[in-house]
Parts: C-alpha cells; sequence; structure tokens
C-alpha cells in the first residue's frame, strides 16, 4: 500500500443558483490576459444541454480519456504514441474555436467618431483574434437556464426519445465545472513533452510553461475539455486548483467567492497501487465502488505508518469532502466511465423532484412522498445517473434517497414535530444531524479543510506568485505562439492589484474594476456627488 494525498472538492449542487459568480472571479483571477479571452477554467452549465466547449461529452467524437482494450488494460481512446507522432502537426480531433467561441470586444470608438446621420451609432462586434467584424453566435453559457432542447446533449442522446421529451418537462439543475485533477489522468498521460504532470503531494494537475511545446495532445486526451490552448504564448493552460493560495491553506477562488456555499475542500488519502487497478475495472457501472475502494480510511493505523505530514493526516480526518463521499455516500463523481477516476465530486439535485411534487399539490418535503417520487421519477434519476455513475441508477436513488430523510427528518425537528423514523438509507439519527449542519450550515472553517504546503509555516498566509500572473513570467517567452499581440482591450484589475487592496489598510480611492470591487472605499463615479460637493 503506497498512500498518498489529494485535495478534492465537492459540491452541492442542490445549492448552485446558476449566478456565475465562480466564472467571472475565476475569469478576473486567471484569464485575463491575451490568448485566452475564450477560456473558463470554471464555467456553469445548465443540464440538459451542450456544455463548454459544445458537446465535450461525445467522446466518440473527441476521443478523450481512457478505454479498455481486450486484454484488460488501459489504453488512451485517441491512440498511442504512433496516432501521436502522426497527427502531431495536425489533430484532427481537437475543438476548433467555433466550438468555443471566437472572443470578441466591442468597438465602441465608433459611438464617438461616427460622422452625423439619422440613425443612432452602435458598437458592432469584433473579433478579439482577427479584429475584423464578427457575428456572435456562440459562447460559454450560452444556453445558460435553457433546458428545453434536449437535442444537443450528448447524455440525453443516449435515452430513448420519449424519456428525453419527458424529461424536458420535468427537469433543470446548474452544473459547475473545474479541472478534475484526476487520480489517472488521462492528459498527463497525452503530453509528448512531458509538460503536464500531477504533484506528487496534493495531487493538482498542472503544466510546466517551460516544457510546453503547444502539440495541443492534451486537450483531446482530456475527456472533460478543461485544457485549453492560449495563441499567443502557444501553450496549454488550465485550471491550476489555485494552488498559490491552497499551498497557504486557504480555499479556491471559486470556493471563496461561491454564493451558495456550495463548495467543499478537503483531503483524501488514496492508495496509488490501486489506481490503475481501479480504472480498469471490466463494467463500467463498477468503478464508483471500484474508485471508493481506493480512498483510505484516514482513521487506519497504517496511515500513521505512511509518512504523511501530521497536518495532512489531521486535515484527512476533518475532511468534509470524506465524509461527503465515503461516510454518507451523497456524492457522486462525474463521468466515471473516462476511467480517468475524477477527484472533483457532486451531490446530485434532490430540488426537482420536491419540485415536481408541489406542483402536483403534495407536500414536497413528506419522506412517504419524496420516497415515492424518487422511485417515480425514473427519467431524472436515469439522466443523473448517465453523468455520475456510468448508467447505474442505485447509487444515484440511494444518494437522493439519503438527502430526502435527511430534509424530511429535519424539516420535522425544526417545527417541533416527531421526526420520521430512519430506516433503510444506512445512517443513524447522529449522521443524518451531522450531514445536515454539514450540507447546510457548516462554516468556513468546516467548509475549506486545507493543510498548509509541506515547506510552509502554519498561520503565515503568504500566496506564492504564478506565472499565469503577469504577462512575461515563465513559459511566456520564447519561439512559440505569437510573437507579438495587441493590449488587452479593457483594462482589469489583476490579481496582484486585487490582493494589495484586500490585504492593505489604507482604503484606496481610485479607480476600482467593480467585477473586483471588495466593498472598500467609495470608487469615483459610482454613486452621484453630493450637494455643494465636486
Amino acid at each position: 500500500m503506497r498512500i498518498m494525498a489529494q485535495v478534492a472538492m465537492v459540491m452541492n449542487l442542490d445549492k448552485c443558483i446558476g449566478c456565475h459568480t465562480c466564472s467571472v472571479t475565476c475569469k478576473q483571477t486567471w484569464t485575463n490576459r491575451p490568448g485566452v479571452e475564450y477560456v473558463w477554467f470554471n464555467n456553469v452549465e445548465t443540464r440538459p444541454g451542450q456544455g463548454y466547449p459544445r458537446r465535450y461529452e461525445d467522446q466518440e467524437r473527441w476521443r478523450g480519456g481512457w478505454v479498455r482494450d481486450g486484454k484488460g488494460k488501459l489504453r488512451l481512446r485517441a491512440g498511442g504514441r504512433l496516432r501521436k507522432l502522426a497527427t502531431i502537426f495536425a489533430n484532427p480531433v481537437m475543438p476548433s474555436i467555433q466550438d468555443y467561441y471566437e472572443p470578441w470586444t466591442y468597438d465602441y470608438e465608433n459611438l464617438t467618431n461616427a460622422p452625423l446621420t439619422d440613425d443612432v451609432p452602435v458598437a458592432p462586434p469584433r473579433s478579439l483574434i482577427s479584429d475584423e467584424p464578427v457575428a456572435i453566435e456562440w459562447s460559454a453559457n450560452w444556453d445558460d437556464n435553457l433546458g428545453g432542447d434536449p437535442s444537443p446533449d450528448p447524455v440525453l442522446a443516449k435515452m430513448a426519445e420519449q424519456v428525453a421529451l419527458e424529461f424536458e418537462q420535468a427537469y433543470m439543475f446548474y452544473l459547475p465545472r473545474i479541472c478534475e485533477h484526476c487520480l489517472n489522468p488521462s492528459c498527463v498521460a497525452s503530453c509528448p513533452s512531458g509538460a503536464m504532470y500531477k504533484r506528487a503531494e496534493d495531487g493538482i494537475v498542472l503544466v510546466d510553461q517551460d516544457r510546453c511545446r503547444g502539440w495541443r495532445m492534451c486537450v483531446t486526451g482530456c475527456p472533460y475539455k478543461k485544457v485549453y490552448f492560449n495563441h499567443k504564448t502557444g501553450k496549454a493552460e488550465k485550471c491550476t486548483f489555485c494552488y498559490p493560495r491552497v499551498e497557504v491553506g486557504l480555499p479556491t477562488v471559486c470556493s471563496e467567492t461561491c454564493v451558495g456555499r456550495l463548495r467543499y475542500l478537503g483531503v483524501l488519502l488514496y492508495d496509488a497501487d490501486r489506481v490503475n487497478e481501479a480504472a480498469s475495472v471490466a463494467d463500467e457501472r463498477d468503478l464508483y465502488e471500484a474508485q471508493l475502494s481506493v480512498f483510505v480510511d484516514p482513521h487506519d493505523p497504517a496511515v500513521d505508518a505512511a509518512g504523511l505530514p501530521a497536518d495532512w493526516v489531521e486535515a484527512a480526518r476533518k475532511s468534509p469532502v470524506y465524509d461527503l463521499i465515503t461516510k454518507y455516500r451523497v456524492a457522486l463523481p462525474l463521468h466515471p466511465e473516462y476511467r480517468t477516476l475524477p477527484m472533483v465530486w457532486y451531490v446530485p439535485p434532490l430540488s426537482p423532484v420536491v419540485d415536481a411534487l408541489a406542483v402536483t399539490g403534495h407536500d414536497g418535503e413528506d419522506a412517504g412522498n419524496l420516497f415515492a417520487a424518487i422511485e417515480a421519477l425514473r427519467i431524472p434519476v436515469g439522466y443523473l445517473a448517465e453523468l455520475f455513475t456510468a448508467g447505474d441508477p442505485a447509487p444515484v436513488s440511494a444518494a437522493l434517497r439519503r438527502l430526502a430523510v435527511m430534509r424530511s427528518y429535519m424539516r420535522a425537528v425544526n417545527l417541533g414535530e416527531p421526526p420520521p423514523a430512519i430506516t433503510g438509507v444506512g445512517l443513524t439519527e447522529e449522521e443524518v444531524r451531522a450531514m445536515y449542519r454539514l450540507l447546510a450550515v457548516a462554516k468556513y472553517e468546516e467548509r475549506y479543510v486545507i493543510p498548509t504546503a509541506y515547506g510552509n509555516v502554519p498561520g503565515v498566509v503568504d500566496e506564492a506568485g504564478c506565472s499565469l500572473d503577469y504577462d512575461g513570467g515563465p513559459g511566456m517567452q520564447g519561439p512559440f505562439g505569437e510573437t507579438s499581440g495587441r493590449p488587452a482591450p479593457v483594462a482589469v484589475e489583476n490579481f496582484h492589484g486585487l490582493k494589495q487592496r484586500q490585504t492593505s489598510d489604507e482604503v484606496t480611492r481610485d479607480r476600482v474594476n467593480l467585477l473586483n470591487w471588495d466593498g472598500r472605499g467609495t470608487p469615483a463615479g459610482l454613486f452621484p456627488p453630493k450637494k455643494g460637493k465636486p
């Protein structure tokens, strides 16, 4: 047994309101530079929907992830070394810019410089790549809130047409996505130059900007399509799990700014020697249980002899992620059939089931009604199973039943009524109360249990620098990509500027980007001047 640590995330989809605050703050922090205007390390998708990039789940087209061959061994779906060598200069299975969207800005100068006419001038959109006029036809979150057209959704395409039509009227929810930082990452195995790597200390998957040669095989290899190409620098970029923050015990930016408090961060311990075995099980529906078997109980005596730092072991024992995934078993992995063993898990949404009951005039919070509805509404359970358990509805149904028991039990407690009996879900009353606290009212330090990096002094929160924070950093120079480029069309407050504002004792009254405004001071022009004052 070789025990290693992984910083993982769980998202409670019942609490996501689709506000996209996580997407905006991540964008402002990590991808506000020329060359990555189309890049969203964090995006929020409406399901059913196409996703971003378009239909990224269609692996018959994009060839991402792993497949199991006839000998029971894993191989990359996109092909091995010979296939990569043959297509290294022209990769045929990579999303084009149209599958993402051609980034644009608006020609605001036309509003002030247009000649006098009978018509009001407008600010026409222009491409940020070619500077030519462009028609806006697609972008990230384009199908936001549009759960009514099931045809482009690759997951619904696996289901019967009648199921899709019924599902269209019954179900819609939001799915935030970041890089999965997998235990068996296919993007790392796809990289010809060895620039993609998984950190041994915390499991975060990163790109070495100095070693990256822009082959873009990692883009094809990632089944979640969360690796992007910077056309200015000629390098691959991806979600860094905000490692400069994680190393000093701070949560990721998307977690910190989440309005619904739906994200949980913690440490999971796993047996690295069993990763390949778990990813190679014959039946795709067994991948969920196989991945669970890889995780190590942090209270196991073998953990003390594994040589991990004491604070990491203690964090693993207090991890909210471990409780939601293995103790309460209400969190599920996204598309385990890709065999990458993803480490961003999701608590499936129960609210649409409750809403469907309420429409019929029944008490949507009653345990008996909820249990019956979960069994009757096989369409949403089947769809969730295609997302989270490779089509097996049993784990999804079990998770929803536990959530239903918790909701009914705590409602009775809060109303002073006799709580219903807890049977058939494998939880005790104490566990139901503990799960409720974690999912509903957990405080900051309970949702984010993150130990500091091995070399950091506990309590000293000084975020390390990152080459993606500024132009000219490591990996930003060289013969790859565009050798020159226009400056960013809109000046945005960068990561370091925002940090200085948030940590300074003085109130800054200069120009402030409202997307990054932390509420300190009064930006000029935000409020009209008072009478008698300029």
